[in-house]
């Protein structure tokens, strides 16, 4: 088993950690009425969804590995059911600053509004997404206690089916055994009662803004962690380069005198942050002089760019005691040590495979999306059941 499986967080049946207030509406009750942002720039209504015979609401985000394993299955629903009176609206109930950092480890974005739209075009979303968000009131009137969370209407816009998508908490369709929802769908369509009309949700927990306390106290936490920096040679980056662990490896080559290399170095701090319950290293090595190691120290100690703690867990395992380092030797050596390919300008960043192998290089400043984009690819975006 691959270290990021060790330390993943498995999925959690919802309603154990929900805020007290909420409680999900039951069947039988009418549609809560709302006005949200969407992902297209304009607000939107239950009202304007009135001429379809059903209605889905379905409470989803950017980060959750559940709700992101479900979205083949939810486009293919918006798909199958495109020619019937159907209608798919979905809505993220979190609140973007309750999200801590490394909860986004199985995604590119988080669940901010900008986020959602970004998320949205990659995915290649059909369907209205809007953002609850800012007030959560929503949210809180259907009593929506994880993502994913689906709630079907039907013509009258009463509730006839409240729960999960369907059986799986896999992002493999392969491993569904029951269509919930499809078969609510179908028994609608065909004038009939829903057979299972209450099921259980499977996902994460909403963050409700009250949790917004914790995210903070966890980034004072962070800037309060000591950063270390060590001098390394070229025996210390073949080992690096190597990789002989089973995380991935973040490199990235940089010097104090680099102004790109300082106004990236935030982003790399905090893609070692959020990555790192999945397995994950981001290491720095300086080119700076072996005299300025000390001025090299203060900028990463400026850019809170210490270990976080899983990570620093598995550093201790592989008897090393720093992230960060600077390089003793010259330009040529550092190359065939740890990337032939590195042309020679700074920054300098690769993604090492378990195993050595670069399955990324970039020379010159990351666009940090790009950048997630690719180590997400690499982790991947939901659970696996093996």
């Amino acid at each position: 088993m691959k270290r990021f499986l060790l330390f993943s967080t498995l999925p959690i049946l919802a309603t154990a950690f929900a805020a007290p207030e909420v409680k999900t509406i039951e069947p039988g009750t009418k549609a809560p009425d709302f006005n949200l942002p969407g992902v297209d720039g304009k607000n939107h209504t239950l009202g304007e969804y009135s001429k379809t015979d059903i209605l889905a609401v379905l409470f989803t985000c950017n980060h959750c590995p559940s709700a992101q394993g479900a979205e083949s299955r939810v486009k293919k629903i918006v798909a199958d059911y495109a020619d019937k009176s159907f209608q798919l609206v979905a809505i993220s109930p979190n609140s973007a600053e309750a999200v801590r950092v490394n909860e986004l480890g199985y995604s590119v974005y988080g669940d901010s509004l900008e986020d959602m739209k970004k998320h949205a075009k990659d995915q290649g979303f059909t369907f209205p997404y809007l953002y609850d968000g800012e007030t959560q009131s929503v949210s809180k009137a259907y009593g929506a206690l994880a993502t994913p969370h689906l709630f079907i209407f039907d013509k009258g816009r009463v509730l006839q089916y409240v729960g999960r998508i369907d059986d799986s908490k896999f992002g493999d369709p392969s491993t569904i055994k029951k269509h919930d929802a499809r078969e609510a769908i179908d028994a609608l369509l065909a004038g009939k009662p829903v057979q299972n009309p209450i099921t259980r949700a499977h996902g994460c927990t909403t963050k409700w803004a009250y949790k917004g306390d914790l995210a903070v106290k966890f980034n004072e936490e962070f800037k309060a962690k000591a950063v270390t920096i060590k001098k390394i040679d070229v025996e210390g980056v073949k080992g690096l380069a190597k990789n002989d662990t089973e995380k991935y490896r973040l490199v990235n080559l940089w010097a104090t005198w680099c102004a790109p290399c300082v106004d990236e170095m935030p982003e790399l701090v905090a893609i070692g942050r959020q990555f790192e319950t999945r397995g994950f290293d981001m290491i720095t090595i300086s080119q700076d002089a072996p005299g300025q190691i000390d001025a090299a120290g203060k900028v990463l100690k400026r850019m809170h760019a210490a270990m976080p703690d899983r990570t620093a867990e598995s550093v201790k395992e592989e008897g090393r005691t720093t992230n960060n380092y600077l390089f003793e030797g010259d330009s040529d050596a550092l190359a065939e040590a740890l990337d032939k390919e590195w042309p020679g300008p700074i920054p300098h960043t690769v993604l090492i495979a378990p195993g050595g192998k670069i399955v990324w290089r970039h020379n010159g400043q990351i666009d940090a999306d790009e950048l997630r984009r690719q180590i997400v690819a690499k982790l991947g975006r939901w659970y696996s059941p093996k």
